[in-house]
């Protein structure tokens, strides 16, 4: 093998080493976040608990291939009292198999956390469901059901700078999900899907705004409100497989340090290439001079170089 074609798997090798080395990864989508159960409970064997399984099967289903959608459920025979609520949201950036994974695990969760209950809620990593006897479905809630702050990052203008700038841009956009960050400071923010979008613009201001004032100077922050969350963290961590039109400071230096490093690869490849081909054409020359650069200074390096030119011409 050549050193050309040697040199050439070898970059090929090493960019596909960054490339993974570089590459964001999300945290597991199934892990708790936080849940709760309606304290009525319902009989086994009554047209609620059948309404309330065929709610939560119709859930399941649904997230093979959106990642959100609601239901409102009344098998026949059932009374005005039996029907059920319903809804799902999957983090936005999750592919519809991820998805479903993470609703049909919430879903078995609220079977074992929610028996008999007559509604329930459960956040995960990656997916909100709920359900309840009472219509919630597009109705506000921008009451606090859990906050989480970090330990202090100290007086760290900068990050805090960060951290604030990145929070108004993430309560300026307009979509339901939303994903920004700003050196090692990343952040995330949703709403539920049944929210009209001015809706969901005022939840999100509120939970932003609380993150920023219960949680002051902490290195990371979670706030969640009834119909939707902010959170953000000095060390990263948030899949950030989205869109972001917001400027991203840390995927830039990540970026720029890959580029730079490819580039001196490609340039050593290029040298060691040079080196070759002297070699076939002065190799008996090549190898004296190199074990006469061991003994004496770079001038040595330039006198050679002179040396070729009056050969060649």
């Amino acid at each position: 093998m050549s050193i050309q074609a040697l040199s050439l798997s070898s970059l090929l090798g090493f960019f596909l080493t960054i490339t993974i080395l570089t590459y964001p990864s999300s945290s597991a989508t199934d892990s708790f976040l936080y849940g709760g159960c309606a304290q009525p409970k319902y009989n086994s064997g009554t047209p609620y608990e059948s309404n309330v399984n065929s709610l939560l099967s119709s859930l399941v289903n649904s997230a093979s291939f959106a990642t959100y959608n609601n239901f409102k459920v009344s098998v026949p025979g059932s009374g005005p009292n039996d029907t059920v609520y319903g809804l799902f949201q999957c983090r936005g950036d999750l592919q519809n198999s991820d998805c479903r994974d993470c609703v049909s695990h919430a879903v078995s969760q609220l079977g074992i956390l929610c028996v008999n209950s007559a509604g329930g809620a459960l956040q995960l990593e990656g997916c909100f469901v709920k359900y309840d006897n009472t219509s919630f479905l597009g109705v506000e809630d921008k009451s606090v059901v859990m906050k989480k702050c970090g330990p202090s990052m100290g007086y760290d203008s900068d990050a805090l700078t960060r951290r604030d700038g990145l929070m108004d841009y993430l309560a300026s956009g307009g979509q339901y999900y939303r994903v920004g960050g700003s050196g090692k400071v990343q952040g995330v923010a949703q709403c539920v899907q049944d929210l009209s979008p001015s809706e969901c613009q005022d939840c999100l201001s509120e939970a932003i705004g609380r993150l920023k004032s219960d949680c002051g100077s902490a290195a990371w922050g979670d706030m969640f409100l009834g119909k939707c969350y902010a959170r953000y963290s000095e060390r990263g961590g948030y899949s950030n497989n989205g869109s972001n039109n917001g400027s991203n400071d840390e995927v830039e230096k990540t970026l720029a340090i890959l580029i730079g490093l490819i580039a001196g690869v490609a340039v050593l490849v290029v040298f060691l290439s040079f080196l070759s081909k002297l070699a076939e054409d002065r190799g008996s020359f090549i190898f004296s001079l190199k074990e006469d650069l061991k003994r004496k200074d770079r001038d040595v390096y330039y006198r050679f170089l002179e040396a070729c030119k009056g050969k060649e011409t």
